[in-house]
C-alpha cells in the first residue's frame, strides 16, 4: 500500500459543527468582556478620545418618556417630538438627545432640544444639558447622532415680526462634547432665509 506525499486533510473542511462552535467561541468572548468593563464615566468629567455614534449593546439607551424635562407647560403635558441616541462623551454608555415641547391643544410650540443620560450605576435617566432653549422658538424638524455629533435641523424666525405658523429660518447646527461641556459647531453659511 502507498500512502501519498499529502496527508488526508478531510478533518479541515468546514461543516455546520465548526460554526457552531465558532458561534459559541465568539459568543462566550464578548459576553466576558462586557462583564470585564472599567468603570464608565458620566456626561461632566473629561471625555475619553473618540466618542462612539453607536450605543453599547449591552447598555440602553436613556428613555425620554421618564424624564421631567425643565418646560412649563402649565395644565398639558410634555410630549418627545423626535429622539436620537449615541455615545455623546466616549464613556460606552450611549445619551439620548430629544425635542421636546408643551403638548399644546393649537399651534406649534417651540421645540427644546436636551440631553439625557443615566448616572454611572444606571439610575434614572436625567437632563443634563440644554442644547435648543424652547424661548429661543425653534422647531426641531431632524436630529440625528453621529460619531458622537449632534445634529439638528432647525426652523425659526427672522424676526419677532413673523408669525409662528410661518417659520422663515432654517439652520443646521451641531454639537459635540469638548472639554466638558456641549460647543455649538455651525458654520455661518449653514443659516437659510
Amino acid at each position: 500500500m502507498q500512502h501519498p506525499a499529502v496527508p488526508d486533510l478531510s478533518h479541515t473542511h468546514t461543516r455546520p459543527i465548526h460554526w457552531v462552535a465558532t458561534a459559541t467561541a465568539v459568543a462566550a468572548v464578548v459576553a466576558l468582556s462586557s462583564v470585564l468593563q472599567p468603570d464608565a464615566a458620566t456626561a461632566a468629567q473629561s471625555p475619553a478620545p473618540g466618542p462612539k455614534s453607536a450605543p453599547a449593546q449591552h447598555i440602553a439607551p436613556p428613555d425620554p418618556a421618564t424624564v421631567a424635562f425643565p418646560l412649563e407647560c402649565g395644565p398639558v403635558k410634555t410630549v418627545v417630538r423626535k429622539k436620537a441616541t449615541g455615545d455623546l462623551d466616549g464613556d460606552g454608555r450611549p445619551e439620548t438627545v430629544a425635542a421636546v415641547h408643551c403638548d399644546a391643544p393649537m399651534g406649534t410650540p417651540p421645540d427644546g432640544v436636551y440631553v439625557v443620560t443615566r448616572d454611572a450605576d444606571g439610575g434614572k435617566p436625567r437632563v443634563v444639558a440644554t442644547l435648543v432653549d424652547p424661548k429661543d422658538r425653534h422647531t426641531a424638524t431632524g436630529l440625528s447622532v453621529r460619531d458622537g455629533v449632534v445634529l439638528a435641523t432647525l426652523l425659526g424666525y427672522s424676526t419677532a415680526d413673523v408669525p409662528s405658523c410661518c417659520p422663515d429660518v432654517t439652520d443646521h447646527v451641531k454639537w459635540q462634547w469638548k472639554n466638558g461641556a456641549f460647543v455649538s459647531d455651525t458654520p455661518s453659511q449653514a443659516r437659510t432665509v
